[in-house]
């Protein structure tokens, strides 16, 4: 028998008319409460409804159908006010479902999942718990896979390890729920499951971390959004470690693992880990991503919610074309000076009018300064074509362009052109604000990078067996990460680092030390420690961040290696 979207052929035309009688009798009731016969010929039709999508077999359709009949069948007949939500409910349920069903005969592919937002509104109006996003994906959980990379260190030091990892994991936890550089964080909390689950593999729940870390580095690479439900999830992970800490008998909760493996499915990440995890469970990445996902949903709703990156994207480009102006005015005065000609085009005007228009336009999206900032520069832009310029007549333009540029060019995470307000009176100040933070961001970039290439060539030596000529670059590029970390006015962290290089300096390049994993998990803990401290921007003036310090400082005692910073 022929189920699902492709069936919904066999009834589309009757499908579409009952739902189009359904809406016609509740829309009468509401107006006119005292006939209970249009609320009793409502609820009949969402039961054909609900019939019809049973027979064929759309899971998503039918649930939505399903929850929309239990609310109209619990309203009385001449319902007062108080059952104003749950009709307006049920109304919103039926636009959802015939938007889907359009979908569907539009040639969509099915997705259930993208009925949950209308089913579980429709769930919270009747006083049920909602249904996780993980509720369409099927997975068998009575598998107990075997963890590789176990450590066997004795119990009691792996228990104080743990504790450490799950210090680091909430660390990284908290910058996740208050979306503070939400990759940066889910690296940390991954990189901490993994070492967790090296430490507690003989735990009856042992398998739980192993899974997680997987999730969270997926859930970084696959970009995924960190909704409600998803950081309630790496919360609940939190208190599951917790209790395996307490209890090496504890099991974890069923529904945890299975959003998480719904997770792991959804990102559909390449690397080892994740794909190690994804086959021993027999999953696959699934047949749309978050992003289809997400915009699956906004058709859905209505029109796309858009206008803000639409609007920043037009004044870039208008920006992009007063800067191309000004390049060619400039071209034209230097042409000028040296024959001795005044300069004179239709440049000039053009440029008049792009500026006053892009003026006019942060101006009207709440950006009173910067289009201020634009607005006077149009008188002296006038004069132009009546005397002879110079270079110096184009500074204060490109200074109030360098300010609109900084506005527009605010790093993602950090607000879109319209929140940001232009909070600096002084062009000159703001964009010497705006210079600033492009150079700290650029040591930021060259003090990430410096440490993850050092973490690739420990990679290199730990899988060479000792072969110190891959930590031949390490001490020059941990060096230069120091000398990033000094000038962006954090010292503790420096001085972290320049211990990480005296001990591969010392004990594994010039002292030939024997390659032991343990030794190099410990170092690995210190520079993803520090790594997490520099990608987060942090700095050890900030509340909450340094924490992070204190566990790199952890790590490299344990290595035997003495410095001021731990």
């Amino acid at each position: 028998m022929v189920t699902g979207a492709r069936a919904l052929s066999l009834v589309r035309e009757q499908l579409f008319a009952t739902i189009e009688e359904a809406e016609s009798h509740l829309e009468r009731f509401i107006v006119e409460r005292h006939c209970s016969s249009l609320l009793q010929r409502a609820v009949e039709s969402i039961g054909q409804i609900r019939g019809a999508l049973t027979l064929i077999e759309l899971s998503g359709a039918q649930l939505l159908a399903h929850e929309t009949l239990q609310i109209a069948n619990d309203i009385p007949a001449g319902a007062g006010p108080e059952h104003d939500e749950h009709l307006m409910s049920i109304c919103r349920g039926l636009h959802m479902l015939r938007r889907y069903l359009e979908q569907l005969r539009s040639g969509q592919d099915e997705m259930p999942e993208l009925l949950l937002p209308a089913i579980n509104a429709l769930r919270l109006a009747g006083g049920e718990p909602e249904l996780p996003e993980s509720y369409f994906f099927s997975v068998r959980l009575d598998q107990r896979p075997s963890i590789s990379g176990t450590t066997r260190l004795a119990y009691r030091e792996r228990q104080s390890q743990a504790r450490n990892m799950r210090r680091l994991y909430q660390i990284g936890l908290l910058g996740f729920l208050r979306d503070v550089n939400t990759t940066a964080s889910l690296k940390l909390m991954a990189r901490a499951l993994e070492r967790s689950a090296m430490l507690l593999h003989d735990h009856v729940g042992g398998y739980l971390p192993w899974v997680a870390a997987a999730a969270a580095e997926g859930f970084a690479q696959g970009r995924l959004t960190a909704t409600r439900e998803r950081k309630q999830l790496f919360a609940r992970v939190d208190r599951e470690l917790r209790q395996m800490l307490g209890n090496e008998l504890h099991e974890p909760a069923r529904s945890t693992l299975k959003e998480l493996l719904y997770l792991l499915a959804l990102a559909g990440a390449d690397s080892a880990h994740p794909q190690q995890v994804m086959a021993a469970y027999g999953i696959e990445r699934l047949g749309f991503t978050d992003a289809q996902l997400e915009a699956g949903k906004k058709r859905l709703a209505g029109p796309g919610q858009a206008v803000m990156h639409s609007l920043s994207t037009a004044i870039r480009e208008e920006l992009e074309t007063v800067k191309d102006l000004i390049d060619a005015i400039e071209s034209e005065v230097r042409q000028a000076a040296e024959s001795g000609r005044p300069a004179g085009s239709d440049n000039f005007s053009r440029l008049y009018v792009q500026v006053g228009l892009l003026g006019k336009t942060l101006e009207m999206v709440g950006q009173e300064n910067a289009g201020q900032v634009l607005q006077q520069c149009l008188p002296s832009l006038a004069q132009w074509k009546e005397r002879t310029l110079t270079l110096d007549d184009l500074a204060p333009l490109a200074d109030a362009l360098l300010l609109v540029e900084s506005l527009v060019a605010q790093p993602e995470g950090q607000g879109t052109l319209l929140e940001i307000p232009a909070a600096a009176q002084d062009v000159q100040v703001s964009v010497a604000n705006y210079q600033l933070s492009e150079a700290q961001a650029l040591l930021h970039r060259e003090a990430y990078n410096g440490l993850s290439e050092a973490k690739r060539a420990i990679g290199a030596f730990l899988d060479s067996r000792g072969d110190a000529l891959h930590l031949a670059t390490v001490p020059a590029l941990l060096d230069t990460v120091r000398g990033a970390l000094f000038f962006l006015g954090n010292p503790r962290a420096a001085e972290l680092v320049r211990a990480c290089t005296g001990f591969i300096q010392r004990c594994l390049i010039e002292g030939g030390q024997a390659c032991e994993p343990a030794t190099l998990e410990i170092l690995a803990d210190a520079l993803s420690s520090i790594e997490f401290f520099v990608e987060s921007g942090g700095t050890e003036s900030q509340g909450g961040t340094p924490e992070i310090l204190d566990i790199a400082a952890q790590s490299i005692r344990a290595l035997g290696w003495t410095s001021a910073a731990a």
